[in-house]
């Protein structure tokens, strides 16, 4: 066992384990004060539920031997069977392979989640763990074996994707609009203000975001070696691009430098730069945080012109900031990599994925609504489904709204009667 590579590994799974909660409290800071917790929760609910999944068949089918066609993994793994702790990933020296599966299981875990954003306020508790117990099972799972996998058959095809961008950023974003489609629009929907009830909590979570990505980038490379080095560096910087260029985008635009904006602009960036940033330098890495940052600052207006309610703009973000991510590999790679070849197998990829993604995502949305109903009832929704689903508020106002009361009825004390007199006089 390499102990070096072994304990980067760990550190990196459990980076990107902090990734899920930072995930729900960025979104969390974006909705109303009445689906806080909800929509805390319906990130957080996907730790539990993919983490199970995961061990029972979900590594199996996405690292498995291919059954054939490089379409999905074999069950020899079902329960994590024939996987000891001395089993290791390189033969004689590597990690141990349950490292790597852990690793694994955070992505999985995180991707679900960031479909959330979109169906924020309005989506029952109960159909929303039933939809990402069978969208990991039919769509993550093998959409994981055929990226990542020796045998995959994108894997085959040579798609460059180090860490995410078809597999969690476009699979989520294109899972998350079919999903909606099926939902409907929140009540409300360009009428209402729906504005962010805590700014605070979103820049948290981003920040939360931010650090984290360093343990799904660099840790993809499931080694302490230059390849992590280079991922790492080309994260910062692209981020930070990202977030320049959706901030001066948005003052061109709209006439300010937003707060939600640089929190957006820098998970653009990360979003862009993690298919691409093994295969570039800092130059290009910077070049495509700033295209990352100026178009999906651009593309989340989209959801007004074409009527869909993607409420926190997951389409607009993990989705386009995917797919420019995974292009610009072709386009932005070094050592002779990219080119036209490169181009049409990035776009290949990252089509295929699409389309897989959004039918089988919008079928089984389809089948939750049918079967239990996806929809919160109109009470609920307008009531707010964080008393509906949960029976908890995020925020308790009537504390301080009593003890406000109970101060402005209290006698005032003796040192304040004599103090108002000196005033009187």
């Amino acid at each position: 066992m390499n102990g070096a590579d072994t304990a980067f590994v760990l550190i990196s799974a459990a980076l990107v384990m902090l990734m899920t909660p930072g995930l729900a409290f960025f979104y969390g800071g974006m909705v109303r004060v009445k689906s806080t917790l909800n929509m805390l929760m319906m990130s957080f609910i996907s730790l539990g539920i993919v983490s199970v999944l995961w061990v029972l068949y979900g590594y199996s089918l996405a690292f498995g031997d291919d059954l054939g066609g490089g379409l999905l993994g074999n069950f020899d793994h079902i329960g994590l069977k024939g996987i000891s702790p001395e089993s290791l990933t390189g033969g004689k020296e590597g990690i141990p392979v349950l490292a790597f599966a852990l690793f694994q299981l955070m992505f999985a875990a995180l991707t679900p989640a960031l479909m959330s954003g979109a169906l924020a306020d309005r989506v029952k508790f109960s159909a929303w763990a039933l939809f990402i117990t069978l969208w990991v099972t039919v769509v993550y799972f093998p959409v994981a074996h055929w990226v990542w996998q020796a045998d995959g058959w994108l894997f085959k095809l040579k798609v460059i994707d180090f860490a995410g961008g078809t597999a969690v950023h476009i699979n989520a974003g294109v899972g998350a609009l079919a999903a909606v489609l099926v939902v409907g629009k929140r009540i409300g929907f360009k009428k209402d203000p729906m504005r962010p009830h805590s700014l605070p909590l979103v820049m948290l979570g981003a920040a939360l975001l931010w650090f984290g990505w360093f343990g799904f980038n660099a840790g993809s490379a499931l080694a302490a070696n230059g390849v992590a080095a280079n991922m790492a560096m080309n994260t910062q910087v692209a981020t930070g691009a990202a977030m320049l260029g959706w901030l001066v985008y948005e003052r061109i635009r709209h006439g300010a430098f937003t707060t939600l904006g640089a929190a957006s602009g820098a998970v653009a960036g990360l979003v862009a730069i993690t298919p691409a940033g093994a295969a570039v330098n800092a130059f290009g890495a910077i070049l495509i945080g700033l295209v990352a940052g100026a178009v999906c600052s651009w593309a989340v207006s989209l959801k007004f012109k074409l009527g869909f309610d993607d409420s926190l703009d997951v389409v607009g973000v993990h989705l386009v900031g995917g797919v420019i991510g995974t292009l610009l590999v072709g386009v932005l790679a070094t050592d002779g990599v990219g080119g036209a070849t490169q181009l049409g197998r990035q776009a290949a990829g990252a089509f295929a994925v699409m389309g897989y993604s959004f039918v089988v995502s919008w079928l089984l949305a389809k089948g939750v609504d049918k079967a239990i109903g996806f929809r919160a009832t109109e009470d609920d929704e307008v009531s707010g489904v964080d008393q509906a689903y949960h029976a908890e508020s995020a925020y308790d106002f009537s504390a301080v709204a009593g003890v406000s009361s109970a101060r402005a009825a209290a006698p005032a004390p003796a040192s304040d009667k004599a103090q108002n007199k000196k005033v009187d006089a």
